[in-house]
């Protein structure tokens, strides 16, 4: 499962950040093999930032049980060379790459919209992209009209790329949706959110209750026109009507998606760069939250769409 922004009604391509062993067949957890998945000089697929790209196993070693690879991202220079886990690579298939080209023209995509003008998503592309590697941050959105000083970034913890691309394949691969209303909906995380909060600080601070809002009014106005792939859209015009406010009927996947377009959302804000900073951490802090909730906040198997229809039919 490759990895992509999560769009709405765009071209469907897998959520940025995927983690690469979820894409891959066999066992979940390669590493108890007693042979290394991948050998010297094999060519394959790595995963780095936002991004896949081609590369080659330059050595392998295992440690502390896990297999580790020494990897050359090929047509990078060597200064990029570095050790990586299993599940940062995936093998060198015509299917892996496949979603590499989706992930690719959906980025240019996105960016060509923004810009006016076609990108070119290759390893000496642009300086922000280059830089943030460097700091081996995994970016979501890279914004080429901000300085690499100011590029607003979200690194989301591991477990939430995986429910990334579980979620991207749900929905897009296996033809199945979310089952709506669900339970707990986004205003009752954030409001779990903003309780939790409080019992750790002894206090509810003001600022946390402003982002808290924030994110509640970003969801609700960005959910129809960035965050639905196409299959739900059907879904959405059947159960928002009347004015009822998207975030008390759609749950954490969805959430979890809109902090996948956050920097872009918020890559023309005015803020000062103390401000991006401590807005950087608080959203993170979230996240840890959602990764902490993880099997209580989201489903961990979705419902085909013909069972969601006549469930409906049902009530």
């Amino acid at each position: 499962m490759g990895s992509s922004n999560t769009g709405g009604g765009k071209d469907d391509s897998p959520p940025d950040g995927a983690k690469a062993q979820a894409a891959r067949s066999g066992s979940e957890s390669p590493d108890d093999a007693a042979a290394a998945t991948y050998s010297e000089g094999e060519k394959v697929f790595a995963y780095h930032g936002p991004a896949i790209y081609e590369a080659k196993v330059q050595k392998s070693e295992l440690r502390k049980d896990e297999w580790k690879y020494f990897v050359h991202y090929l047509g990078w220079s060597k200064n990029w060379d570095e050790w990586v886990g299993t599940d940062r690579l995936l093998k060198f298939t015509e299917e892996n790459k496949q979603k590499q080209q989706a992930l690719k023209k959906h980025s240019n995509a996105d960016k060509s919209a923004k810009s006016g003008r076609t990108t070119q998503n290759k390893p000496k592309g642009s300086s922000v992209a280059r830089g943030k590697k460097r700091k081996g941050q995994s970016s979501i959105e890279e914004k080429e009209t901000r300085s690499p000083e100011k590029a607003f970034t979200i690194q989301f913890p591991l477990t939430l790329k995986k429910q990334l691309v579980d979620d991207w394949e749900f929905v897009t691969q296996l033809g199945k949706l979310v089952k709506l209303p669900r339970t707990p909906n986004v205003d009752e995380i954030l409001k779990k959110y903003l309780e939790y909060r409080s019992k750790k600080d002894g206090m509810v601070t003001e600022s946390v209750a402003e982002i808290l809002k924030g994110i509640r009014c970003y969801f609700d106005k960005a959910l129809l026109s960035m965050l639905l792939y196409k299959k739900e859209r059907q879904q959405y015009h059947e159960v928002v009507t009347d004015n009822i406010a998207p975030s008390t009927i759609y749950g954490a996947e969805h959430l979890l998606r809109l902090f996948v377009k956050l920097p872009e959302l918020l890559a023309y804000v005015n803020m000062e760069e103390e401000a991006l900073t401590k807005l950087q951490q608080k959203l993170l802090d979230f996240l840890k939250f959602l990764q902490k909730n993880q099997s209580l906040f989201f489903l961990s198997t979705y419902e085909s769409s013909m069972d969601v229809d006549e469930a409906d039919e049902e009530e």
